[in-house]
């Protein structure tokens, strides 16, 4: 009999993470899955409708058994000040829910046989799952997606030693008391095992993250104003529209490519998209700028049908050279070529699947250049290149299959 996963995670559906399939892939394996989660928020930072403290708190989705404890929204303010307030409350405020949640006879009555944290900024959040394993003796999984404290400096900008000494000591001690430690990329386990206070190796794995099935190669269709066969080369963007992801490069970019047929088709929302709207209306490029609204991941396929290929950036730091977005797996599931304003890993996956071009972060002028390359490209063989790399290495069913044997260990 297969067991009972209490799976953590800030975020869970509605809003959009990757975390929903795999809840509902273990429900399809057998497993019981309870979610121990917030009230949804993100990206937009104010609570979804018909959710807040006292609606909808405990729910049943496609079999899995949703738990929602307090937390306070984001917020979403220009104000950096108040935003860094905001987000900073949003955080603390799940983890105290989630301390008091611990010694609750709601808990105490889960009896769950594995805890598994699904890390997505914050890693306070891990805090939960130490707590509940320790507590109950249960096994402890850790997914790491973002690194802290080094996530907190870049996206913050805060390095004092009196705020980021006590956060890197809390992490210390998640990956001290947590069994097993997965993350997305071969980098992001050496930057786990090489910190100052060293992570053991043996508990440290890459598990990298996989795309849902819907996720694939469909014939081009004309969708949300979007004509494949207008000849005009596209470009798509998906997903959240923050400072991370490095847009502000692209209204640069579409000034330099004025005179070329290249539109940006931009899918999303985010606290960043005011200003990304505000600084391509400065550059007078709206006719460069396809703006769709954030529309529901099943959807992203049909709009990349009609684009020639997916965009990846990121901000200038350093931080995220470890770090493989979801994006990625996203677009060459969609036997999409691919253009990235990148490095690092990132980088090293475009370049090994040889299904587009990589430009250095932030570079318009490299950016532009690469763009007029890839329209002169065969552009169908980088994205058969990009589906072909995708079923090697980030296939869901063989990595689910791998998580079942990490679990069967670890019971063992």
């Amino acid at each position: 009999m297969k067991k009972h996963i209490l799976l953590i995670s800030q975020y869970f559906h509605p809003e959009t993470f990757r975390v929903n399939d795999m809840a509902c892939e273990w429900v399809k394996r057998g497993y019981k899955v309870t979610v121990l989660t917030g009230i949804p928020n993100y990206p937009m930072g104010k609570y979804f409708e018909g959710y807040d403290k006292k609606h909808r708190t405990r729910e049943i989705w496609n079999g899995v058994n949703i738990i929602r404890i307090p937390l306070v929204a984001r917020g979403n303010s220009s104000n950096k000040l108040i935003n860094a307030v905001g987000m900073a409350a949003n955080y603390f405020s799940f983890v105290r829910s989630g301390k008091k949640w611990v010694k609750s006879s709601e808990a105490a009555n889960v009896r769950a046989d594995i805890v598994f944290t699904f890390e997505v900024s914050p890693m306070t959040q891990a805090m939960i799952g130490v707590w509940y394993g320790k507590r109950y003796n249960v096994p402890t999984f850790l997914y790491v997606q973002d690194l802290w404290p080094e996530n907190v400096e870049t996206v913050t900008g805060i390095h004092n030693k009196a705020i980021i000494g006590p956060i890197d000591r809390m992490v210390d001690k998640i990956y001290r008391e947590t069994g097993t430690i997965l993350t997305t990329s071969p980098s992001l386990v050496k930057a786990i095992v090489n910190r100052k206070n060293p992570v053991d190796r043996n508990k440290v794995h890459y598990w990298p993250q996989y795309a849902e099935e819907f996720y694939r190669p469909m014939e081009p269709q004309n969708i949300d104003g979007i004509n494949p066969d207008d000849g005009c080369y596209k470009i798509a963007f998906t997903g959240n529209i923050g400072t991370a992801q490095g847009l502000d490069v692209l209204p640069k970019v579409a000034e330099l490519l004025k005179s070329e047929t290249v539109k940006f088709v931009i899918v999303g929302d985010g606290r960043y998209l005011p200003e990304f709207e505000r600084q391509i209306e400065e550059k007078g490029v709206q006719d460069k700028f396809i703006m769709i609204p954030r529309v529901s991941a099943e959807r992203v396929p049909e709009i990349l049908s009609a684009c020639d290929a997916g965009f990846i950036s990121f901000n200038k730091t350093p931080l995220w050279e470890n770090t493989i977005p979801a994006k990625l797996q996203s677009y060459m599931a969609c036997g999409k070529a691919i253009i990235a304003s990148a490095s690092g890993e990132t980088k090293r996956v475009i370049e090994e699947a040889d299904c587009g071009i990589c430009t250095e972060i932030g570079n318009a002028e490299a950016l532009s250049n690469g763009i007029r390359k890839m329209m002169n490209a065969n552009g169908n063989k980088m994205g058969l290149n990009a589906r072909e790399y995708f079923n090697t290495h980030f296939d869901k069913s063989s990595l689910m299959d791998e998580m079942d044997r990490f679990f069967l260990i670890k019971k063992g």
